[in-house]
């Protein structure tokens, strides 16, 4: 740490230190100098893939429908692998394709290493994956751990008492108070009610963390671990480039005690509602230290695949909403590799339409301050679970946000559709096929569901948004399909489609793929990240993210910015164009602009090693 800080000062950025510096780099290249004319080529085919990649998030029900049932399917992604080449995309993730009762939509897996007929063939996978080889796109696949599918053959076996699977869930005959018999624990279902189901035929309680039909596996039988380890191969052998770890935190629940029983969980006083999974505090159902040593073992699995069979690195991409010192002990430690990517849902779960830009500063400072050394960081700003970004922070802000997701340092998250405008679409009552809305009741399900977000991809203006040619799809299409789609946005210039391309573009720069990143709410309404590397050009972006008109003096903010730069992206809110110059001194923004100014030349001024910075001086100090 002090041969770090004896760097950075000989480097003439002695200010900075006091103002805050975090050392969290990423990659194995910690303090090389950046020369560009001999460096950049070598530096290129030495990074590993994922560290710089933009993954996009598919949830195959509803992006491509190819044979006319109202559901997408691996021949309609495989139809439109293009659009995700076009949008600049480097690998995809797909929510579960394996054979399902579909009691949650896929996540109630019945086989583990099979294809679901609603999606497709065994062997309409395997052209999906030649045809994203061939246009570079990796295919990532949702691996689902906790649980099975109650038709899963492992279950059915469970169920009977086989000497092999009759421990590989979580059983117990309950307890017996005033005679009548009751669930072991009083824990609570995420989708609801207890979490506990009695089982007529085996005469026991079993444990389901999230649905009914959807029994926890016991990961403290060793056989169990082996098997979903195999389950793992079989999709590498298969070529896929990784695993998305869903619901991470739930994976172990506490040991039992030696009378094979488990205590109850506490109380949450500010949650009054029972059946509510929040009713409870979940300090022995969720973040238990195995599931972590779990992610560290499920790493060395494809590690091992690597080493055996050559080519890019596997990655693992791990699904928490756990505080974040339990997620950053994903990432591994001094000794053993843990995940390359524990998803940072901060910009999710921290922001909503009355925050602050000390807020949006907040989220990022909180991310790459608690980061480990060497490890890459990475930004989320929707999935299938959350509401869509045009519906939290509203249509003005998506531009804004895809600008800050792809101008940070580290990789990018998309999911399917924030990158044209996708809002929420209203779903009925009788219309709701959401378990975690179906388990609750008219009054409430709006607050629980998750249909909103995973309606069908709006492809065109044409019938059913180019989604099907059916006339009923699985969830209604949004009514605004006419307006928010692919085909009309490429038309338009300054679309949402049309600012995330260019971003994907601007991406490709040595200094937003390679630089160092200050990150400073310059006062209640204006963020501002400053992108910079030795030799090389500097970039500022700026987001006024609420309505005041603002002028900005950079030059208050950031140190080594020359005295003139020049705007190279702009949204719709703007009154300048690409092009022009603009004392840094006086920089105005529109309500809901936002910008990315270049310097004119590239600046040898600046330090050139590969690290991550919060600037967090003293009057924009995070509080």
């Amino acid at each position: 740490m002090l041969l770090f800080y004896g760097l950075i000062l000989s480097c003439g950025l002695a200010s900075m230190v006091s103002a805050g510096v975090f050392p969290n780099y990423h990659g194995q290249f910690d303090f090389i100098t950046w020369d560009k004319e001999k460096s950049l080529h070598d530096y290129e085919s030495t990074k590993k893939w994922w560290e710089i990649a933009a993954f996009y998030q598919i949830y195959p029900r509803s992006f491509k429908d190819s044979n006319g049932d109202g559901v997408g399917d691996l021949k309609g992604i495989t139809e439109q692998l293009p659009y995700l080449k076009e949008i600049g995309i480097n690998a995809t993730w797909l929510s579960p394709i394996f054979p399902s009762p579909m009691a949650d939509f896929g996540y109630d897996i019945s086989n583990f290493t099979d294809i679901d007929p609603l999606f497709g063939t065994m062997q309409d996978f395997e052209d999906m994956v030649a045809k994203a080889n061939e246009l570079n796109i990796k295919i990532i696949l949702d691996f689902v751990p906790n649980h099975s599918s109650d038709e899963c053959e492992w279950f059915q076996k469970s169920i009977a008492k086989d000497p092999y699977y009759k421990d590989m869930y979580v059983w117990h005959p309950g307890k017996i108070i005033d005679g009548k018999r009751q669930p072991p624990t009083n824990w609570r279902s995420v989708f609801r009610g207890s979490a506990w189901q009695w089982h007529e035929k085996r005469e026991e309680y079993y444990l389901h963390q999230f649905g009914k039909k959807q029994p926890d596996l016991n990961y403290r039988l060793p056989q169990v671990k082996e098997m979903m380890k195999e389950v793992m191969r079989f999709w590498l052998r298969k070529g896929v480039a990784g695993f998305r770890i869903d619901s991470v935190a739930h994976v172990y629940e506490v040991a039992p005690n030696s009378l094979g029983d488990w205590p109850d969980e506490p109380r949450n006083m500010a949650v009054n509602d029972p059946d509510d999974w929040s009713y409870l505090q979940h300090t022995y159902t969720v973040d238990q230290p195995e599931s972590t040593q779990l992610l560290y073992e499920w790493r060395k699995v494809l590690d091992d695949f690597q080493q055996q069979h050559g080519g890019d690195e596997r990655i693992i991409m791990a699904e928490t909403y756990s505080p974040i010192e339990v997620i950053m002990k994903y990432y591994g430690n001094d000794t053993v590799n843990g995940v390359q990517i524990p998803f940072n849902f901060l910009l999710i779960t921290w922001l909503t339409n009355a925050s602050s830009a000390y807020d949006y500063a907040k989220a990022i400072h909180t991310w790459l301050d608690n980061m480990p050394n060497g490890r890459t960081a990475n930004w989320v700003l929707g999935n299938h679970d959350q509401h869509r970004l045009a519906s939290r922070l509203g249509e003005d802000r998506v531009d804004m946000m895809n600008i800050l997701l792809l101008n940070l340092p580290g990789c990018s998250v998309t999911y399917m559709g924030e990158e044209i405008g996708m809002s929420n679409v209203w779903i009925s009552w009788n219309d709701t096929v959401d378990p975690s809305a179906c388990n609750s009741n008219p009054n409430i399900y709006e607050k629980l569901s998750r249909d909103p977000e995973r309606t069908p991809f709006q492809w065109s203006d044409e019938y059913q948004a180019g989604f099907t040619t059916a006339k009923k799809t699985w969830l209604p299409v949004a009514l605004d399909y006419a307006k928010v789609n692919v085909k009309e946005e490429r038309k338009v210039k300054m679309s949402h489609l049309d600012i995330y391309k260019q971003l994907q573009e601007l991406r490709k720069q040595p200094t937003l793929r390679h630089g160092l990143a200050e990150i400073a709410a310059i006062n209640n309404n204006v963020l501002a990240v400053k992108r910079y590397l030795l030799k090389d050009y500097t970039y500022v972006t700026l987001m006024n993210i609420n309505d005041n008109r603002e002028t900005i003096n950079l030059r208050e903010v950031f140190s080594d910015l020359p005295e003139e730069m020049i705007y190279i992206l702009v949204t719709k809110q703007s009154e300048n164009k690409i092009g022009t110059r603009v004392r840094i001194s006086s920089v105005q923004l529109n309500p809901k602009e936002a910008v990315v100014l270049k310097s004119l030349t590239q600046l040898a001024t600046t330090a050139g090693y590969f690290v991550y910075y919060i600037h967090e001086s003293p009057k924009n100090k995070i509080v």
